[in-house]
């Protein structure tokens, strides 16, 4: 069977057949119903998934209870709790399916062990999708910063076309920041201009 997320990796560098094979052997393919999660806050995650077909969002839960989107995961992307795996600590965040969602899933220590025989695959990998995760922190941290939650909202839209058909308006009020209320006020400013 061939698995997404080695096509992934064979993007990024050339992969031997064995270590294909050996790769293969890691993954499980799985269904995530919508509202289910992927990873949980306070859960001590082992696991990366390869989003195959649905989608996904990352968020906190503050003191009140309140839940604010970190990010959105679409096709093709990678889910995983970076602090959480690489420093064997509970996740601060949950990982939710907001989309009967079908993901191929592995163990990133095997990964890492067997991307670990031949260093190069490790070095190109997994730095290339650190790097991924880097870009997209940065990116979140100035939109955040820099501009008003109007020129935040249309950013979204152009990074995820449509999302705004596939969330709930709460959960995309959260993400940017504002009260749902408020981003009925941006949608119709936006729909008269």
């Amino acid at each position: 069977m061939e698995y997404d997320i080695i096509n992934r990796f064979k993007f990024l560098t050339k992969i031997s057949k064995s270590l294909e094979e050996e790769l293969s052997a890691l993954i499980t393919i799985k269904n995530i119903d919508k509202g289910d999660n992927f990873i949980y806050s306070g859960q001590y995650p082992k696991n990366l998934a390869y989003v195959k077909n649905g989608l996904f969002r990352d968020y906190y839960t503050n003191q009140d209870g309140k839940e604010v989107t970190k990010w959105f995961y679409a096709e093709k992307s990678i889910l995983i709790s970076y602090n959480a795996v690489l420093k064997n600590r509970e996740s601060y965040f949950t990982i939710q399916a907001l989309e009967n969602s079908i993901i191929e899933t592995l163990n990133y220590h095997m990964l890492v062990d067997l991307f670990d025989k031949q260093l190069s695959y490790r070095n190109e990998i997994l730095i290339a999708e650190l790097q991924n995760a880097l870009i997209q922190k940065e990116e979140r941290e100035y939109e955040l910063l820099m501009f008003d939650a109007e020129h935040r909202y249309k950013l979204l839209l152009q990074r995820f076309p449509n999302l705004d058909k596939r969330v709930k308006q709460n959960i995309i009020a959260s993400y940017l920041g504002i009260a749902p209320e408020s981003l009925s006020r941006i949608k119709k400013t936006l729909i008269l201009t």
